[in-house]
């Protein structure tokens, strides 16, 4: 389908790195694997507090925790990671490292795995009342809003998990069953949401 010519907006090469990133750990699309191993990143303290809390706000975002104010942590590197510190012009020592010690201590102490667990779980409870509430054969434009709900709720964890390794996480994490469940739900519901989305296009 070709849209008509005109005045548009087109994305930076910046959004659809961000894009790519979010759609494979939003569908947590491929395997992603762990050898064991953390990444590690220190750099200098950063002065301004506007500059500090953005460069936070996008580490936590990449699955990194601090360990301290110039020391982060995490389960792998992201393909995002280079175009953040040169952007922020920062200059940091990274380390692919094995850790001497119990790793689920470590996980306990940089991530909070019971407020994550929780967050999951309530999710899961909303997500399962939204879609019972759509009626069979519902018209294509609620399977659209359905569907674009349980996805922007899923996608709020990408701020919350950052992927850690799942032989690492406490038995019965909440978190593999809301994945079931998201990724059963959007793919059921993508095809009458695509068709809705075509139709308003044509």
């Amino acid at each position: 389908m070709r849209l008509p010519p005109g005045p548009g907006y087109g994305l930076t090469p910046k959004c659809v790195r961000r894009l790519d990133e979010a759609a494979l750990r939003i569908y947590r699309a491929g395997t992603i694997t762990w050898r064991g191993r953390w990444h590690l990143i220190v750099f200098a303290p950063v002065k301004e507090r506007p500059r500090r809390e953005r460069i936070r706000a996008d580490l936590t975002f990449l699955g990194y925790a601090s360990l301290s104010e110039t020391t982060w942590i995490g389960p792998r590197s992201s393909i995002e990671l280079d175009h953040l510190l040169e952007a922020e012009g920062i200059e940091a020592d990274r380390f692919d490292a094995a850790l001497e010690g119990d790793p689920r201590e470590l996980l306990a102490r940089a991530w909070d795995l019971e407020a994550i667990g929780a967050a999951y779980e309530q999710w899961l409870s909303e997500a399962v009342t939204l879609v019972a509430a759509l009626p069979e054969n519902a018209p294509g434009d609620q399977v659209f809003a359905t569907r674009s709900r349980l996805v922007h709720g899923w996608r709020n964890f990408l701020f919350r998990d950052p992927g850690l390794p799942a032989e690492l996480l406490p038995a019965g994490w909440p978190g593999e069953k809301a994945r079931i469940y998201f990724e059963q739900e959007a793919a059921r519901l993508l095809p009458a949401a695509a068709a809705f989305v075509d139709r308003q296009l044509t």
